[in-house]
């Protein structure tokens, strides 16, 4: 089914209650259809559209199967339950083109080879009073150990760990081989904390087709809450203006004796950094001489990839050198290749008006947003992440047409401020414990993740002193279209009264 990739979407809900939709079957339309989303429920806040088609349940492929055998597999899934969905547009130019959805999705091969676009995950995990929130199962004659009862809102959820993912690695071991009493053992000696390497079903069936062992140099580093730092440095008429170290009490080459002022400080290196890499090579394992020769050469500028100690421990809780980040980042900013251009469109020239508003964009990205609000019947309208315990919190699952999304807030966006205090090395219990005391009225001030990392890289602090005129009024805008009464979504339009047509709330 090359072209076509379904999204994975798991739904949990409270006993007793629905994941807010209802499957259809329509006269005149094929495949089994998402309609009538309830606002907030967990069908609309996981991003399934009204019009998506069903193709698996649990990863069982559903699309030629009746109306009524694909609610009893739903209903059969318990409070949790994984679908593949496709949306409305690519299920129906998949048909016309008699596209075999059944098939496992790869990635797309350019000039002949595959493209990694499917990555095993390293998720982070650190241990809150109620334990890691999820599950483990197996399989009689099957020593696969799998991921179940992910608690939403709880340490796993937050990590990235995901319902039915396959556990592969336990703080850099492989568990492959292990039976599901060795695994258990092993996570409750791990202590307060844990690395997972991880799987889906999709990645998985897509290694072992290329006959692929997964590995941690595979995975994507995104969910890790830690990141190293790419510091690109210009040098000034002192120099760079820090010093290089090998101190007797840590490993590597260390970052000390920051000039107040200097490039080093302006471009984001902190004391007693760790140096991973110059100009992308790496320098563990080179002589002090060596690194410093090698910035020498880098001339007037040169790129360092720097962590701090909690970035650096949690790689070595992986056994993965930073260098992974780098690569992953590298890749991401590789050039496309012809197909991807000719897709993309990007060789289309922009007019005068365009290069205007992209550098009016441009100049507007590096703020913060100051968001008011006041609570209504059902809440603020979002949920707040966080690995508990671990500093940096960020804004999930708004609701929309909520009070947070009439306000601004958006999926990812960072926390900075609550009701004008910095909370950025708060834990996730202190967040939360203001936001409940903060009463009716709620005052946050967040950026996007892109603009977070681009002034903290820039070594600016984020404060509302960022926030120009232009930015004040939108946030008054906001305050006065949150006193206007929103409207009730108007369910979606569907045959519900043709005799053909079938639909379970489910």
């Amino acid at each position: 089914m090359a072209g076509y990739k379904p999204k994975v979407i798991s739904l949990t809900k409270m006993p007793g209650q629905t994941f807010g939709f209802y499957l259809r079957v329509e006269q005149g339309e094929d495949g089994h259809l998402i309609r009538c989303l309830d606002m907030g429920s967990p069908a609309e806040l996981s991003g399934m559209k009204d019009g998506d088609r069903i193709l698996r349940v649990n990863g069982k492929f559903v699309d030629g199967l009746s109306h009524s055998e694909v609610v009893e597999l739903v209903r059969t899934s318990g409070v949790t339950v994984t679908f593949h969905i496709l949306d409305e547009a690519s299920y129906k130019q998949a048909k016309t083109q008699g596209v075999n959805l059944g098939e496992p999705q790869h990635p797309p091969a350019v000039n002949g080879v595959a493209q990694q676009a499917l990555k095993p995950r390293l998720c982070y995990l650190v241990k809150s009073s109620s334990g890691y929130g999820f599950s483990l199962r197996s399989f009689k004659g099957d020593q696969s150990i799998f991921i179940t009862e992910v608690v939403p809102g709880g340490v796993a959820d937050s990590a990235g760990v995901k319902l039915n993912d396959r556990l592969l690695e336990v703080n850099g071991d492989n568990i492959e081989g292990s039976t599901h009493e060795q695994v258990v053992d092993k996570i409750k000696m791990a202590g307060s904390s844990l690395m997972f390497l991880l799987v889906d079903d999709e990645t998985d069936r897509y290694y072992q087709s290329v006959s692929l062992k997964i590995a941690a140099r595979f995975a994507t580093t995104k969910c890790l809450p830690y990141r190293p730092r790419i510091v690109h440095l210009t040098k000034g008429p002192g120099g760079y203006g820090f010093l290089l170290r090998e101190e007797p009490s840590t490993e590597g080459h260390v970052i000390r004796d920051i000039d107040r002022g200097s490039p080093a400080e302006m471009g984001g290196l902190r004391d007693m950094d760790r140096l991973v890499a110059v100009d992308g090579q790496e320098v563990n394992g080179c002589t002090h001489e060596q690194v410093v020769d090698a910035i020498r050469q880098s001339g007037d500028k040169c790129c360092l990839l720097v962590v701090d100690k909690d970035t650096d421990l949690m790689y070595a809780q992986a056994k993965v050198s930073p260098m992974l980040f780098w690569e992953e980042k590298k890749d991401s900013l590789s050039p496309p290749s012809y197909l991807e251009a000719t897709t993309l469109l990007l060789d289309k020239p922009s007019t005068p008006a365009q290069e205007e508003e992209k550098k009016k964009d441009e100049d507007e990205e590096l703020k913060p947003k100051l968001c008011k609000m006041e609570k209504a019947a059902a809440g603020f309208g979002f949920h707040l992440n966080g690995l508990l315990g671990v500093y940096g919190q960020y804004i999930k699952e708004v609701v929309k047409g909520g009070v947070a999304d009439q306000a601004g807030l958006e999926d990812d966006d960072v926390v900075v401020e609550v009701n004008g205090m910095n909370v950025e090395k708060s834990t996730h219990e202190e967040v939360v414990a203001m936001i409940h005391s903060s009463g009716s009225s709620l005052e946050l001030l967040v950026a996007t993740k892109s603009v977070y990392e681009q002034l903290k890289a820039k070594g600016v602090a984020i404060t509302r002193e960022l926030l120009q005129e232009t930015s004040r009024g939108q946030v008054h805008n906001q305050e006065e279209e949150q006193q206007t009464p929103t409207k009730d979504r108007t369910a979606s339009v569907s045959s519900s009264s043709s005799c053909n047509s079938l639909d379970a709330k489910l």
